[in-house]
């Protein structure tokens, strides 16, 4: 069972791993913890021992709001395939809001895309959905997940301003090379979990 106030503060993220969309992804996770939330993803866990599809149930099962950005439904270069990973855990995500008891109904779920309304010739499901954009720019996707949880939060507290997180971004990331070098780690080869630290840890030092 999960505590409420963690529940509440929970944010799965379901979003591409790729290197093309790292910029993007680390933005988002960063604009996420400044805001005071937790985000939560399948790349914490390394467990060979489980699943991938248990894993991310239980991360979903955790978390009251999602981020889903599906801007990546695209067809793979190699494979020629689609990529449905991010749309199937959008499902999963709203299956759990609408089947699941308890806290599972007050899900909220934000679903990005890169532009237009292309989404609506390949997920029609979700025509009714709002959508938002973010044009593949990391500024972008930190105001429109400020904009959401700053919503989300229903004024309980002021969040400070996209622009501003935007600005602590770019300082955290110019200043991340010479704090990997002091933990004997390279930027390159930073973890999801040495990333998530390095922001905790940047913003508690820098509010």
């Amino acid at each position: 069972m999960v505590r409420p106030d963690v529940y509440g503060r929970n944010v799965f993220i379901n979003c591409p791993f790729s290197a093309d969309y790292q910029p993007t992804f680390r933005a988002i996770l960063f604009a996420v913890y400044a805001c005071f939330y937790r985000p939560r993803c399948a790349l914490e866990i390394s467990d060979s021992g489980q699943n991938r599809l248990e894993k991310i149930q239980n991360i979903i099962g955790q978390c009251k709001f999602g981020i889903h950005d599906i801007s990546f439904m695209t067809l793979d270069k190699n494979s020629g395939l689609p990529r449905f990973n991010m749309s199937f855990e959008l499902g999963l995500f709203l299956a759990a809001k609408t089947f699941g008891a308890g806290r599972q109904k007050e899900k909220v779920a934000l679903v990005l895309d890169h532009s237009g309304y292309r989404y609506q010739k390949a997920l029609s499901d979700i025509s009714g959905q709002d959508i938002s954009f973010h044009k593949g720019k990391p500024e972008a996707a930190i105001n429109v997940v400020r904009n959401w949880l700053d919503t989300c939060q229903g004024g309980k507290y002021s969040l400070h301003g996209g622009h501003h997180i935007w600005t602590r971004y770019k300082a955290f990331n110019k200043e991340l090379p010479s704090a990997s070098k002091r933990l004997k780690l390279k930027k390159q080869q930073l973890t999801y979990s040495d990333i998530c630290r390095s922001m905790e840890s940047w913003l508690k030092d820098n509010i």
